[in-house]
């Protein structure tokens, strides 16, 4: 199993081993099309794209959020087509995700391996742009399908629904985490939702904390110190918007050394959309 980050010296050096399959995350929430043409014009070479509403979540419901986890045989398909083998496939293809945000979209895809069994995946630190600054190829060429056996094994434990955090939120020994910005958290702007303001009880740990303005995750130091103050909790429970930010927050958890933490896959757009529900502002 790899570290959680690979850097773009080490993914330039592995391009070529067909133990590792790239995967592209670009997107835009406010312009979705937009990751997929960037993509188109140009990527890293072997990557394959994996779009955040066509292969990370599954269609839109009453409840569930905005960004419901995806059917698991569906992302195992297109995992196929990568050439992915899982582990339970007696061979493992390390998976390394990019996007240019930050991690906020090729984490959802390090969690969602992880949450489907396969522990051999990798966020590449500081993404594309780091990868262009470096200097290394790109290309538009999309590589050709190709024929791998993706298992999927899910691990339920590593998320929680709405009727779980209603009842676990309060218990002692838990915390729950919003990764929302600031101003979201407080209720003073909600750009997308139609209720502001947070779950009540959530402490605020904004995701763009995770990294630097150059979008490189900062030091497991810093993660650690981060963390600090709910390092002794038994059980973490993290959401954002929609479920997808939300994984920047696990990665940093488990940069930190923090493995107890589960994901609110609904999060704030699933909770606000029951009447009723107590909100904090």
């Amino acid at each position: 199993m790899m570290a959680p980050l690979v850097s773009v010296s080490w993914l330039f050096d592995h391009l070529d081993d067909p133990q590792v399959a790239i995967a592209d995350c670009r997107f835009s929430l406010a312009q979705p099309a937009l990751g997929r043409q960037q993509y188109e014009e140009s990527h890293i070479p072997g990557a394959y794209y994996l779009d955040l509403n066509q292969d990370l979540s599954s269609p839109v419901t009453k409840h569930g959020g905005r960004h419901p986890l995806p059917n698991p045989d569906a992302l195992a398909q297109k995992l196929n087509q990568m050439g992915v083998y899982s582990a339970s496939a007696n061979r493992s293809t390390l998976v390394v995700a990019y996007d240019d945000s930050r991690f906020a979209f090729a984490s959802r895809l390090w969690w969602l391996l992880r949450y489907l069994g396969h522990n051999n995946v990798a966020v590449l630190d500081g993404g594309w742009t780091a990868w262009n600054a470096a200097g290394y190829p790109t290309t538009p060429a999309i590589p050709a399908t190709k024929m791998g056996h993706f298992i999927p094994n899910p691990h339920p434990e590593k998320v929680v629904d709405i009727a779980q955090v209603k009842a676990q939120k309060e218990l002692p020994g838990v915390i729950l985490v919003d990764s929302r910005e600031g101003d979201r958290f407080r209720g003073e702007r909600e750009p997308i939702d139609p209720i502001a303001g947070h779950i009540p009880g959530a402490m605020n740990y904004p995701w763009q904390d995770v990294t630097n303005e150059q979008g490189l995750a900062r030091s497991p130091e810093d993660q650690r110190q981060r963390w600090q103050a709910i390092s002794d909790f038994n059980e973490v429970i993290v959401y954002c918007g929609s479920g997808v930010t939300a994984c920047v927050n696990l990665l940093s958890l488990e940069l930190a050394g923090i493995s107890n933490a589960k994901l609110y896959a609904g999060s704030w757009s699933d909770w606000c959309s029951y009447e009723g529900l107590s909100v904090e502002c």
